[in-house]
């Protein structure tokens, strides 16, 4: 049995006899870590290291979604990549317990990157390189894809088919993404046919830690098909110079195990917008969730979709500046 819609079931006793079930002891003390999409807990054991327990949000992804997770993971792993793997039971890595599909994981810890440093941005771009080598081998087969009709169409479809955005905003904001999308899809058509790999998906500073030995990745959830540059991007930040300057830093270490088509550049301002759309209509696709209204509070008020329509209009205009140039 496979629960189909939320966590109501999912209390510190199931979620100890999970970690239990595969034969590990606990010590009946559990920490829940920062994730809303999933649930996430450290489990402290009586005997060894803690373990991370994920438990996957019931009717998002297929098995077989999760199983390509896994195996993408596993195959870095193999490459002597510094991602975290999930744990194999019997060859299993994705498991069940009362309909709640869970996998396990080691504990590792780190500190999230600061990447004010040309060498820890080479060295970041050295990383994401040796991902998109092993990404290029084959594209996910279950996996969603980067796309202008998933990220942008269908997100703005949803916010305005169930009423999340205030009545008297509406025609702005249908207006501002019907313009937003046209741009889009122009930056697409720039970019040319571009390769699309496997990707982390989702390379934000809080997915990755920083230890001694360097950078790891500890989430693969978001993993996807898309470009390249969708791994990149989001590690950019400040004002066009500044960003112009990370990015080279970035290609000077990604350039050791991978090239980067620059075409692709022509792409970053509108992912960044597309990420945008999506991020809205997820925290209303979530919003029955009870964690969600606690985490989000300002969602579903006036300012924020004030602020939204504002930060759209203000990207509309950078997608219509020169694109950035190494």
């Amino acid at each position: 049995m496979k629960l189909e819609h939320d966590y109501n079931a999912l209390d510190p006793d199931t979620i100890l006899h999970a970690v239990e079930s595969v034969g590990y002891r606990t010590s009946g003390r559990l920490l829940a870590l920062n994730s809303y999409e999933n649930r996430v807990y450290r489990i402290e054991l009586e005997e060894g290291a803690p373990l991370v327990a994920k438990f996957y949000r019931p009717g998002r992804w297929s098995d077989e979604a999760i199983a390509e997770e896994h195996a993408f993971a596993l195959e870095l792993s193999g490459e002597e990549i510094p991602v975290v793997a999930p744990l194999a039971f019997d060859s299993d890595t994705l498991l069940e317990y009362n309909g709640y599909r869970f996998s396990l994981y080691p504990l590792q810890g780190g500190r999230w990157p600061d990447l004010e440093y040309t060498e820890d941005l080479i060295w970041m771009g050295r990383f994401i390189a040796r991902i998109h080598a092993v990404g290029r081998k084959q594209p996910f087969s279950h996996r969603a894809e980067i796309s202008i009709q998933r990220l942008g169409i269908e997100a703005v479809e949803y916010l305005l088919a169930n009423g999340f955005i205030p009545a008297h905003l509406e025609q702005a904001y249908q207006t501002l993404t019907d313009d937003l999308l046209l741009v889009i899809r122009q930056r697409f058509a720039e970019s040319g046919e571009f390769t699309r790999l496997r990707l982390h998906g989702d390379c934000h500073r809080g997915n990755v830690l920083w230890t001694d030995r360097g950078p790891h990745f500890v989430d693969l959830d978001d993993c996807c098909n898309g470009p390249a540059i969708q791994d990149l991007w989001m590690l950019l930040s400040g004002e066009r110079a500044e960003m112009t300057v990370q990015m080279i830093d970035l290609l000077e270490g990604y350039a050791e195990f991978a090239s980067l088509d620059l075409a692709e550049m022509n792409l970053i301002e509108a992912l960044r917008t597309l990420r945008m759309m999506h991020y809205a209509s997820w925290l209303a696709r979530r919003w029955q969730d009870p964690a969600f209204p606690q985490a989000f509070p300002w969602f579903d008020s006036t300012q924020y979709w004030e602020q939204h329509i504002l930060e759209l209009r203000e990207q509309l205009a950078r997608m219509q500046e020169p694109v950035l140039t190494v």
